[in-house]
């Protein structure tokens, strides 16, 4: 081998041993978050990281109602920055997402079922773990979408003490209706998931490429192949704004149909705490953290998220 072949290649190995050392460091992300297992009053619960060199503070991610976390917060499209998880990373904070049982990598309950409260509970027991995890760091700013911003809700009104701030982005309901009045199936349906409800959440026109919604949508069945099923709908009613004592974030897609404008006002003057803000992204539907309007979602989570940085 001549002398300049060896040096070219002693120069790629240095800089691979860079690269790989950074990865590990933090200093750049990986593709692929990290995965734990925490221990549920016996159930195992998928919980996803991915970490900055020096964390500033603790986010924890809690997807929607179908899918799980790494689809939704981790979407990873060559030539495309759509994942959550690393524009939080980017900023410094160290991102934790929590697949719920049935979703992801976490097994369905052996009752078949999902309810809130047990939701709400898992979401209370990651976070005593996360505060475990980062003793000198401020207690985690937990963030929910969707149905997760209900399961947000829930646990911070029961569990005010294990974070710094709630985060609700796409919350659906209306705090003057009741829910879960109806009868509710005796049997767990097991539904097939589809690539139609896949791509439902995609509603606005040229905010995000084919490219990525086949991306999501390879994803989501692969993490998510069965829908999980809900019941006890009735401890929804539980939710109220005027529980909350910690500092909210409700972010609003412009265009979300699923977070009406009146029912998110109604929603926001309720809440008890002082501290809160209310932002509408403009150009934004329920998926706006994944498509055109991403940095200035980013910006917005970020700004609100630094106030407990170290």
């Amino acid at each position: 081998m001549k002398t300049g072949s060896l040096e070219h290649l002693k120069a790629k190995n240095a800089i691979l041993v860079i690269w790989v050392s950074a990865v590990v460091t933090g200093l750049v992300s990986a593709d692929e978050p990290f995965l734990h297992k925490v221990n549920a009053d016996g159930h195992s619960l998928a919980v996803w990281s991915k970490m900055p060199e020096t964390p500033r503070a603790v986010v924890l991610l809690l997807h929607g109602a179908t899918w799980s976390s790494v689809p939704d917060f981790d979407l990873q499209v060559e030539g495309e920055n759509l994942s959550l998880m690393d524009g939080l990373v980017s900023r410094g904070y160290v991102v934790y997402a929590l697949d719920a049982r049935g979703y992801g990598k976490t097994p369905r309950d052996d009752s078949g079922w999902l309810t809130p409260d047990r939701a709400s509970k898992d979401v209370a027991i990651v976070l005593k773990w996360l505060v475990k995890r980062h003793p000198r760091l401020e207690p985690p700013v937990v963030f929910g979408w969707s149905l997760g911003s209900m399961v947000a809700q829930l646990c911070v009104q029961r569990n005010s003490d294990l974070v710094s701030a709630i985060v609700l982005f796409g919350y659906p309901l209306d705090p003057a209706r009741k829910r879960g009045l109806g009868p509710e199936p005796s049997e767990p349906k097991k539904l097939t998931n589809t690539a139609e409800a896949a791509a439902s959440d995609f509603i606005t026109p040229d905010t995000i490429s084919q490219k990525a919604i086949d991306a999501y949508v390879k994803a989501c069945l692969a993490f998510d192949p069965i829908r999980v099923d809900w019941r006890e709908s009735a401890d929804w009613n539980e939710l109220d704004p005027a529980k909350l004592k910690v500092p909210v974030l409700l972010i609003q897609g412009a265009l979300d149909p699923l977070a009406k404008t009146d029912a998110q006002s109604r929603f926001f003057t309720r809440l008890a705490t002082p501290d809160r803000q209310w932002v509408m992204i403009p150009g934004g539907d329920h998926a706006a953290f994944m498509e055109t309007p991403r940095p200035h979602f980013l910006n917005v989570l970020g700004d609100f998220i630094s106030r407990w940085q170290h």
